[in-house]
């Protein structure tokens, strides 16, 4: 069976994006992988799409969705929240992680690429730790 993870940021536009990219990469076909934000922006961040773009990713492909677009999906393995808070409601999940990791959305291309370094690292760990 696929491991279901879903990541959730505020305007899902950066680190739920990439999240969501490198539970693909690292987990294949093991796992199903989802992303949300509780304040959708709409859009991928043009950042997120060049920085994934280096790494051989399409970010390009993806939609910014909201929380109420990827319920339908759950029950989740585990369900990832990064800066959020108190925004991101409760969804049917056997865990709940809360990565704190800045918003990159206005980081220079060199420190938003230590965040998405930052964000595949924890998501290699998530997927092993499964």
């Amino acid at each position: 069976m696929k491991k279901k993870l879903l990541f959730v940021c505020v305007e899902n536009s950066n680190r739920s994006q990439m999240s969501q990219a490198f539970a693909t990469i690292h987990g294949g076909e093991h796992v199903e992988a989802f992303s949300a934000g509780s304040k959708p922006s709409g859009i991928v961040n043009p950042k997120a799409i060049a920085a994934m773009k280096e790494l051989g990713y399409d970010l390009g492909s993806h939609d910014s969705k909201s929380l109420q677009e990827v319920e339908a999906y759950a029950p989740f393995d585990a369900v990832v929240t990064m800066g959020c808070g108190d925004a991101c409601p409760w969804m049917p999940a056997k865990q709940f992680i809360d990565w704190q990791i800045p918003d990159p959305k206005h980081m220079e291309p060199e420190e938003f690429n230590k965040i998405r370094d930052l964000i595949s690292e924890k998501v290699k760990n998530l997927i092993a730790s499964l």
